[in-house]
């Protein structure tokens, strides 16, 4: 009787194992999926690389991956999506942008109810769009972060970061100055993607993709390449280029047109995407702008916008 009762118990204890295991692979793939990629070992290495610049950052993220995971599973959401991280990405991104644009002594609070609110917007907007077959991408996170830090005119628990601070256009200047550091703003432009202004961070970052695939590797190179050289050519800031702000975006838009989205594996698609990724320059150049009155950063509505548009083209010209 006893040694059934060890048995049983054992069975429990090696269930409960085997869950939680199942629970961290899903949180870590929510990770990789910022990147479009579903793979927990890419995932892990992003937490390094964001741990790498900073290890509180690195904390919030896995808790925010952790928390959205954990709101699709009680939620009773698909199985496999969920084990895919498709619930924790976006939640990763408004966890880790409240906790950098936001200051204490309420910000570590706020970013993790965000990264919880962020997990149930992500389940709302993949039903509004189910029928149009255009993934959601990081827009659920794009809206409920400037939502909440634009909370902070109207509620005293918000404190703004000192860095946001609002502009007037009347009295914006342009300013081309300064030498180019090219090998930094390739790095930086990848480690942006996770709000990461580190040359080892990018580094690991781009281990990560190349670990899931050496393609995906070579798309993103490509993909941040063509956004440095026309950031350039069409004479954008020096600083931006040289901090990645106009390489992040071009990233994860030729990973989604060239690979990740083109299901029918169309050889036109890496030329689709290294337009994408041309456009998201002056798509981002034109939402900084149009932040600047409020004080907010543009995130990666270039990507989604640039995304959408050449996805949704691809459903009248199917070769694109």
């Amino acid at each position: 009787m006893k040694e059934g009762k060890t048995m049983q118990n054992n069975v429990k204890k090696s269930n409960k194992e085997s869950t939680f295991f199942s629970f961290l692979v899903a949180s870590l793939k929510g990770i990789s999926q910022v990147m479009l990629i579903e793979n927990a070992l890419t995932g892990f290495i992003f937490l390094i690389a964001i741990m790498v610049s900073s290890f509180s950052l690195g904390i919030i993220a896995l808790l925010s991956s952790m928390i959205g995971t954990l709101i699709g599973n009680l939620g009773g959401a698909d199985e496999q999506d969920v084990q895919q991280g498709l619930f924790g990405f976006n939640s990763v991104l408004s966890g880790m942008a409240l906790t950098i644009f936001l200051e204490e002594p309420y910000q570590w609070l706020i970013a993790l109810f965000g990264a919880a609110f962020t997990a149930i917007f992500t389940a709302a907007m993949t039903h509004f769009m189910k029928k149009s077959e255009i993934p959601i991408l990081t827009f659920p996170y794009i809206i409920l972060t400037w939502f909440f830090l634009l909370t902070s005119y109207r509620l005293k628990a918000f404190i703004l970061s000192s860095d946001l601070v609002p502009q007037s256009l009347a009295n914006w200047k342009l300013t081309i100055t300064g030498e180019i550091n090219w090998f930094h703003g390739s790095f930086n432009g990848m480690g942006q993607i996770f709000f990461l202004e580190n040359v080892i961070s990018g580094i690991l970052l781009f281990i990560g993709v190349f670990i899931a695939g050496w393609r995906l590797g070579v798309y993103a190179i490509i993909g941040n390449g063509a956004a440095l050289i026309t950031a350039y050519v069409l004479g954008g800031e020096h600083s931006l280029i040289y901090s990645g702000l106009y390489g992040y975006n071009a990233i994860l838009a030729i990973l989604a047109v060239s690979k990740v989205f083109n299901t029918e594996n169309h050889p036109w698609a890496l030329f689709s995407g290294i337009a994408a990724s041309c456009l998201t320059v002056p798509v981002a150049a034109s939402i900084i702008t149009w932040m600047l009155p409020f004080g907010l950063p543009a995130l990666t509505m270039p990507f989604v916008l640039c995304t959408w548009l050449f996805l949704g083209a691809r459903r009248v010209i199917p070769k694109f």
